[in-house]
């Protein structure tokens, strides 16, 4: 069966356009075996333009929500009393469970078919979301035929199959040049095992309820029982664990790190390479739960950071970022820049940039109103939000990145030199009358406008709050002073177990005046330095863990008596 290039929602098919159109398409794209990153170009393009799709697990629903910016389903009884019962409208595809029946129990293959088939015969793009790579153990074959027999037009998109992924994840490469020859087994059904007693890689799906079996009759058949295994379960996702041991004593250990499906067994002495190649089990902050607390459109590049050295980031807003309650100072700073009031603008966050480029755009104003102004910024932050304005700063502190860095960089008034002597400051209604003070003194005259205001956010969910107090996180990113004052106000006190990183000095005071042990402090006020410097600690705290010979445990799972309030270094 062949198909031409689709355009739109027309699709190409052996019986021609009108009808395949009519009778609609289907996709069967393989998910990959748990990271969503792996997920290919094409899967996550026909996802986005499909109408219906039918998932296979639990995860798949997640997946797509996330990946098209969709919002969680809210049951009818979450709806506050003497609120409309009117959904706004969200749009997106129809998400219908391929995994089980209305009666809960799982769907056969043939019924998965009927599932898909009705829906494409409706003339819809449907994507067949399967786990793994759709015709690798799966049921993408089954489910293709069916579709073809129906006269519906089909595409496979190959996912990355765990077979090979899961092992990659695990550091344990599947061939070598020493080692050419591998073989993937199905443990469900019956094996003949004597067929596998020479020195190939194994590869073992299914295999964990039966792996003391299965040892026994590979060292039966000739296997040596030093022969390395290694086990690893919910392979390429932060709760990955993987167990290394030999034939002989697979079984006990396995019970004992209490593995359980889905996982998979690599029999062979490519195993021994995982003491050098494991790179992902291994990463600094893995399988660590942390917690941000920051306004929810600034989380995003903090959490796609921490992600990347392993952990897994839950993002809880603490500060809404308002308009000011009076905008008329605002209004009347905007008119005086654009006639020439001021000498200077100086931007002491990515906000203030932020409140003053939405001001200009309800003026219809754009960049060229800063023509013969002087730009001052208080970080790199900041001097890229000016930046994607068009615009540049003429003035970055030169050594700590804060209002105290650029005052100590800041010119003094000349009435030679200096043609205005005034300075428009948009700041937050919390901010510090350092800087204003500072600048009087150097001879300047400021006009410190409210720009926006910051207000705490609403309380998290009960889980979160609980998961805070109680220690289920491993650690804690502090952005801010008023993150700390408002996570402490609306949530609680972080856990003693919880590890505490703070991005500057006035941040860690602020920390330590509630109480809490700051155990990282960023030596820049930068976001990714402050991640880099998380990592950093989480480092050197796995190698002090191997060094002492003890497990390598998440700081989650140490619950100690006390907090201490001195900053530290190391723990």
């Amino acid at each position: 069966m062949t198909r031409g290039k689709t355009t739109g929602t027309t699709q190409g098919s052996t019986q021609g356009t009108t009808k395949a159109a009519t009778r609609g398409w289907v996709s069967f794209v393989g998910s990959g075996p748990g990271d969503p990153d792996l997920l290919t170009v094409r899967a996550v393009e026909l996802i986005k333009q499909a109408e219906v799709v039918v998932t296979e697990s639990p995860e798949h629903a997640g997946l797509v929500r996330t990946l098209l910016g969709l919002p969680e389903p809210v049951e009818a009884e979450d709806t506050a009393e003497g609120e409309s019962d009117v959904v706004p409208e969200v749009t997106g595809p129809e998400l219908v469970d391929g995994g089980f029946g209305e009666d809960g129990q799982p769907l056969t293959h043939a019924a998965r078919a009927k599932v898909v088939v009705k829906h494409a015969k409706k003339g819809l793009r449907v994507v067949r979301l399967l786990s793994g790579d759709p015709f690798l153990y799966a049921s993408g074959p089954e489910e293709a035929q069916a579709v073809a027999k129906a006269g519906i037009g089909f595409e496979v998109v190959p996912g990355v199959s765990s077979v090979g992924a899961v092992p990659a994840y695990a550091g344990i490469p599947l061939t070598t040049k020493d080692h050419r020859e591998m073989s993937v087994i199905t443990c469900g059904d019956k094996v003949d095992w004597s067929a596998y007693a020479d020195d190939r890689t194994l590869v073992l799906l299914s295999a964990v309820g039966q792996i003391g079996d299965i040892a026994k009759a590979l060292m039966l058949a000739g296997r040596s029982p030093e022969t390395p295994v290694a086990m690893t379960r919910v392979g390429t996702t932060t709760e990955q664990s993987t167990v290394t041991s030999t034939l002989e004593h697979i079984a006990s250990d396995a019970r004992a790190a209490r593995m359980a499906p889905p996982a998979i067994v690599v029999v062979g002495k490519v195993v021994n390479l995982r003491e050098t190649l494991s790179w992902f089990e291994s990463k600094p902050l893995f399988g660590w739960r942390v917690l941000v607390p920051r306004t929810k459109d600034q989380a995003g590049a903090l959490s796609s950071r921490l992600r990347g050295y392993g952990a897994v980031p839950e993002e809880v807003p603490t500060i809404s970022v308002e308009p000011p309650r009076n905008p008329l100072q605002m209004d009347k700073a905007v008119r005086g820049l654009v006639e020439g009031r001021y000498e200077w603008i100086a931007f002491t966050s990515v906000n203030a940039v932020k409140a003053v480029r939405e001001k200009f755009e309800e003026y219809g104003l754009d960049a060229r109103a800063f023509s013969g102004l002087k730009i001052a910024a208080v970080g790199d932050k900041t001097a890229q939000a000016i930046a994607a304005w068009g615009l540049r700063a003429d003035l970055l502190p030169s050594g700590e990145q804060s209002a105290a860095g650029l005052l100590a960089d800041w010119p003094e008034y000349d009435d030679l030199l200096d043609p205005i002597n005034r300075v428009f400051l948009p700041r937050a209604d919390i901010a510090t009358e350092n800087l204003v003070a500072g600048l009087v003194d150097l001879g300047w005259e400021c006009d410190d406008v409210t720009a926006y205001r910051t207000v705490r956010a609403t309380p998290p969910p009960a889980p979160t709050r609980d998961a805070i107090k109680t220690g289920k996180f491993d650690a804690v990113v502090f952005t801010s002073s008023s993150t700390v004052r408002n996570l402490v106000g609306i949530a609680g006190k972080p856990h003693p177990s919880t590890i505490i990183a703070v991005i500057g000095p006035a941040t860690a005071k602020t920390a330590e005046e509630h109480g809490l042990r700051v155990d990282v402090l960023s030596p820049k006020p930068d976001i990714d330095v402050l991640t880099d410097a998380l990592a950093d600690f989480g480092a050197a705290r796995r190698v002090a863990m191997i060094e002492a010979g003890e497990p390598v445990t998440k700081p989650s799972a140490r619950k100690p008596s006390g907090r201490r309030t001195k900053a530290t270094s190391s723990r």
